[in-house]
C-alpha cells in the first residue's frame, strides 16, 4: 500500500471545462513535462472524460488459480473504490486477456467511481457503454485474466504508458490522452489550468470575432 493521499479533491463547478490539453499546458509551466501518458488510450465512447484521484492496481502474469476466490482480490480493489476516484488498471501494456467488464464496471458506478483507464484490455464493450462509464483502455479482447493475470498491488504506485500513477494523484482522460497531475502539485495545475480556460474562452471570442492570432499572443500568451 501506497502513501497516497485519498481524501477527495476539490473540484469546482466549472471543472467539467478542462481538458488534457489544459492540465498539460499547466504541467508544463510548473516544470513537469513528462506526465502524459505516451500512448493514448482509446476511449470506448468517443467524447467521454474521467477526472478524479487515481484508486490504482497492479497486475502481473501468473498460471495460478483459486478456486474457491479467483476474483478476490479483484473484488476488494472495487469495492474499496471511493466516490469521485478513478479506477486505474497497471498491466504493463497486457494483450493476455482483459482486466475490467460489464460487471466490474456496474461495482465501480455502485461505489461512486467516475471511470477507469488501463493499459490492458477491456471487454463487454457495448454493456460498459451502456452503462456510461468512461472507460479508456489500450484495446479490447474478451479473454478472462483468471489464471492468467493476477493483481500483485492495490493502492501502490503502478507505471502506465510511461508514467507513474499513485493512488490520489489527479487523471483527466479524454478524447486527446491521459494526464497525470501529482498530488503534491494538484491545488496549484489545477488553479493554473482554470485560469486557462477562462483565459481561453476569451481568445476563442476574439479570433472568432476576426482578431490576429498575432494580437491575440500579444495580449494573452495563449494559444
Amino acid at each position: 500500500m501506497s502513501s497516497g493521499d485519498r481524501a477527495p479533491f476539490d473540484l469546482r463547478p466549472g471543472d467539467e471545462l478542462l481538458t488534457s490539453a489544459m492540465l498539460s499546458d499547466s504541467l508544463d509551466a510548473v516544470g513537469l513535462r513528462h506526465q502524459v501518458l505516451d500512448r493514448r488510450l482509446a476511449p470506448l465512447v468517443p467524447g467521454s472524460r474521467a477526472f478524479g484521484p487515481a484508486w490504482t492496481v497492479r497486475f502481473e502474469p501468473s498460471d495460478e488459480d483459486d478456486p474457491d476466490d479467483p476474483y478476490g482480490a479483484a473484488i476488494d480493489f472495487i469495492s474499496a473504490i471511493r466516490p469521485g476516484e478513478v479506477a486505474v488498471v497497471g498491466t504493463d501494456r497486457s494483450g493476455v486477456s482483459a482486466f475490467w467488464g460489464e460487471l466490474f464496471s456496474a461495482a465501480a458506478i455502485g461505489a461512486g467511481g467516475v471511470g477507469v483507464v488501463t493499459d490492458g484490455n477491456v471487454r463487454d464493450s457495448g454493456k460498459i457503454a451502456d452503462l456510461g462509464l468512461p472507460a479508456f483502455s489500450l484495446s479490447r479482447r474478451p479473454v478472462d485474466y483468471r489464471a492468467r493475470m493476477r493483481v500483485v498491488a492495490t493502492g501502490a504506485v503502478v507505471t502506465v504508458c510511461g508514467v507513474e500513477i499513485d493512488t490520489g494523484d489527479l487523471v483527466l482522460a479524454d478524447d486527446d490522452g491521459v494526464v497525470v497531475v501529482p498530488r503534491s502539485v494538484a491545488d496549484r495545475v489545477v488553479t493554473l489550468a482554470r485560469e486557462r480556460a477562462s483565459a481561453e474562452s476569451t481568445v476563442l471570442a476574439e479570433l472568432v470575432a476576426g482578431e490576429t492570432l498575432r494580437s491575440v499572443w500579444e495580449r494573452h500568451g495563449i494559444l
